[in-house]
């Protein structure tokens, strides 16, 4: 019988071993990079990528574990650069000081730069066919550039403090959100060889697990505990964003995260993507 606990811990553990072994060492740069990085988060991104391989038919998962360490690296970055005082001006994240407390701005100004290069770097060096890894590279630097996260950070950055539609909501999250989480699906995919069929069914997937996420972090900020999310909650409503249940209140926004991640599981093969089910279940009623 499937264990999602298991699973997710066996492939957070491989995840985090990846990132220790790759990722640079000397230097007070390397130090800023690794703190964030390192001890600390789900590893959802890497996690996905590894599931999409694995539903698309990859023999093993062990040659693209560098694969799921560069989403990771990725995530890391955008987080140190969005917790900077020209961002959002966090203090806390994943239960210690943000990285720019620690190291100064400038140094974690340059941590993120060297994150997010240095995950293409990873990406680059799998011993895979080319054209696999050229599609997942191709594919991840769309959602990472200005389509994709830069385009929503830039989009926040613009809207904050202005009453905004649900449809400019989604717009704006659809980039910083969903766009990453889609592409971890899609990078996987790409990096196993996926059918076309596979490939659209995985994308539809993570649009709406990307939605269904970001709703589920709205109403966290709104109500969660900040020991269990390891940061500080309120910052929405502290900044003046604009949020899922502030537009539709809380009772519609959970509705539609629910709505969201049946429509994703729907997309997919059940008998193959039992992980992907569970784990689009562990979203809507995950606490930290």
């Amino acid at each position: 019988m499937f264990n999602l606990a298991t699973y997710l811990k066996e492939r957070a553990a491989l995840i985090e071993e990846t990132l220790d072994t790759l990722l640079p060492r000397e230097g007070k740069l390397a130090e800023a990079m690794r703190y964030t990085t390192l001890g600390g988060g789900k590893r959802l991104r890497g996690v996905l990528l590894l599931a999409a391989a694995e539903y698309a038919g990859i023999d093993a998962i062990e040659p693209i574990l560098p694969a799921a360490a560069s989403l990771e690296c990725i995530q890391a970055y955008s987080l140190v650069h969005d917790d900077l005082p020209c961002m959002d001006d966090d203090k806390m994240r994943r239960g210690k000081p943000t990285n720019h407390l620690v190291f100064g701005e400038a140094m974690a100004l340059l941590a993120g730069d060297g994150l997010l290069t240095f995950a293409f770097e990873l990406l680059s060096s799998l011993k895979l066919p080319a054209a696999n890894k050229l599609a997942a590279i191709g594919d991840l630097a769309k959602a990472t550039g200005p389509s994709g996260m830069v385009e929503g950070q830039a989009l926040d950055l613009e809207w904050t403090g202005q009453d905004i539609s649900l449809e400019q909501l989604q717009k704006l999250h659809l980039r910083k959100t969903a766009a990453l989480l889609c592409s971890a699906l899609r990078c996987g995919a790409h990096l196993a060889g996926a059918n076309s069929d596979d490939l659209d069914a995985l994308t539809t997937y993570g649009l709406k697990f990307g939605l269904a996420f970001q709703i589920i972090d709205d109403l966290l900020d709104l109500k969660g505990d900040p020991e269990k999310l390891g940061k500080a909650t309120g910052s929405d409503a502290r900044l003046g964003k604009a949020t899922y249940p502030v537009l539709l209140g809380e009772e519609k926004a959970r509705a539609m995260a629910v709505e969201a991640i049946g429509g994703g599981k729907a997309a997919l093969d059940e008998r193959r993507g039992e992980a992907l089910f569970e784990i689009a279940d562990y979203v809507i009623s995950r606490e930290c």
